[in-house]
């Protein structure tokens, strides 16, 4: 059964996070979302289709990936609870995805028409002032801030930080979407595992 009064506190919890709305704003918003259940390995976009929707977990897990000529697959990102995943790329340019997005848990998500979400921001300034905050926030600082990391810490560091931000990851997701995520094999992270537990 789906706590649809909760999901959507949680939704509006986490916009007022980064920017203040209002309720009519937030209102015209929900008229927007549906609310969706997805059984663990379904897709909610392939790579190479074109994006037409922005998710909103509000439980369980999603990863982003792509794939090489070889058919290799590399960890783009892990979306947990209260985080927004989607290709955003793919939406605003209406190209196709150049990677997939798929449940890895049984997963319950905001689904949301991303032409009419951009179309309501566009008439709402709160709302304006919300997408500019999460941009800035998720595409520009924390993206510095990972892409410094990659190069700067080792791979153990990077691994107690995600631990920290989100504890019991490790028991949740595939250790080779971790490692992946991390950007070293599930070997390196399986030895790391280890060096931390015999400390």
């Amino acid at each position: 059964m789906i706590n649809e009064e909760l999901y959507l506190s949680t939704f509006k919890t986490i916009i007022g996070n980064y920017h203040t709305i209002s309720e009519e704003s937030f209102s015209l918003l929900v008229s927007l979302i549906r609310i969706q259940t997805i059984k663990k390995n379904e897709f909610l976009l392939k790579e190479g289709q074109i994006s037409k929707s922005l998710y909103f977990v509000c439980k369980g897990a999603l990863i982003a990936y792509f794939s090489d000529v070889q058919g290799n697959t590399y960890n783009k990102n892990i979306f947990l609870e209260r985080q927004f995943a989607g290709s955003t790329v793919s939406a605003l340019l209406k190209i196709p995805s150049q990677f997939t997005l798929q449940a890895i848990e049984d997963s319950t998500v905001i689904t949301i028409n991303h032409e009419k979400y951009k179309e309501l921001i566009d008439q709402r300034d709160d709302l304006k002032n919300f997408y500019i905050a999460y941009l800035e926030k998720n595409w520009v600082i924390d993206k510095e801030q990972r892409e410094i990391s990659i190069v700067m810490e080792t791979a153990s560091i990077r691994y107690l930080k995600m631990l920290a931000k989100h504890p019991g990851i490790d028991k949740r997701i595939p250790l080779q979407h971790i490692a992946s995520h991390l950007g070293i094999t599930a070997t390196q992270l399986s030895r790391i595992r280890r060096e931390i537990k015999n400390k």
